[in-house]
């Protein structure tokens, strides 16, 4: 099964180095460019481009099915890894590690000014928002051990920084320690966890569902109706399990294999973004492909 094109980074803005970057609930695409930053070396993963001021006005590309709108984001001082869009034309920037107590999460109106920050805890994994003012947070390990907010594995937000509900975890089920994917669409969030990986559904409206799943350390995953396909399970990074839930369990059906649009292997890609029944991927800063149900 081939991956379809989804967004480009245009060319004017190669020179450019790219700081964060996803697809929002809307489907649009989204890049965060510092216009003047070098990379930085880290201890694990890529280097990270650090911005040589500090605040810096950041531009926001946007790629609205093909439609590209810039915005600037003025005085950022934070080291983002995580860019996401809000309703009514806001936008919301996350720093993964707080370890100082430090407010990292900040939110930027329209006209790309701060209104409002707040602290969402150490050791983010993912920070995504959906159509409905909801903005739900996951964490690694080194934040559930030790930091109160992040303790929970998985917190839900308003669109104003306000904490809405955390995760504690069934009676017999094991807590978060780390998430490993995550899928937000309007009202609801699903999450597979370590070191069980249960699936476990979160809607706004109700108690949290979880589900025995036989598919262990999944990197992304798409759902919709009773339908989820999860991808890069039990250490096959290419492979898409297509399964079906019930009351209590995920139950597979198919595995297929996942390639590049023109059927090259898939070999490595940055973390997905998984957005209801759609499964974003990108192997660089600056192009994202789809699949999904």
């Amino acid at each position: 099964m081939a991956l379809r094109r989804h967004a480009l980074l245009p060319r004017q803005y190669d020179h450019r180095r790219v700081v964060a970057t996803t697809v929002d609930a809307w489907g649009r695409a989204l890049w965060l460019i510092c216009p003047d930053a070098e990379l930085e070396p880290r201890p694990y993963g890529s280097p990270y481009p650090r911005p040589r001021t500090d605040p810096y006005d950041a531009l926001l590309v946007t790629d609205d099915r093909g439609t590209i709108h810039e915005r600037t984001l003025h005085d950022v001082s934070m080291w983002v890894s995580a860019v996401d869009s809000l309703p009514n034309g806001r936008f919301i920037l996350v720093e993964g590690r707080a370890t100082r107590g430090e407010r990292n999460a900040r939110i930027y109106g329209r006209e790309g000014r701060s209104r409002h920050s707040f602290r969402m805890g150490d050791a983010v994994e993912f920070a995504m928002a959906d159509r409905r003012h909801h903005v739900w947070s996951a964490y690694f390990d080194e934040g559930v051990y030790a930091d109160p907010i992040s303790a929970a594995g998985l917190v839900r937000w308003d669109s104003g920084g306000r904490q809405e509900w955390r995760y504690s975890a069934p009676e017999g089920i094991e807590y978060i320690d780390t998430v490993y994917a995550l899928n937000v669409d309007d009202g609801v969030a699903w999450a597979s966890y370590y070191p069980t990986f249960p699936l476990l559904e979160v809607r706004t409206n109700g108690k949290p569902c979880v589900r025995a799943s036989p598919v262990v350390a999944p990197r992304g995953m798409a759902v919709h109706g009773e339908e989820i396909v999860m991808l890069g399970g039990n250490r096959q990074n290419d492979r898409l399990h297509r399964c079906r839930m019930d009351e209590h369990n995920v139950i597979p059906i198919e595995e297929v294999q996942l390639t590049h649009p023109d059927g090259a292997p898939l070999k490595q890609y940055a973390r997905p973004i998984g957005r209801g029944r759609h499964l974003y991927l990108r192997g660089s800063a600056k192009q994202w492909f789809v699949t999904g149900i």
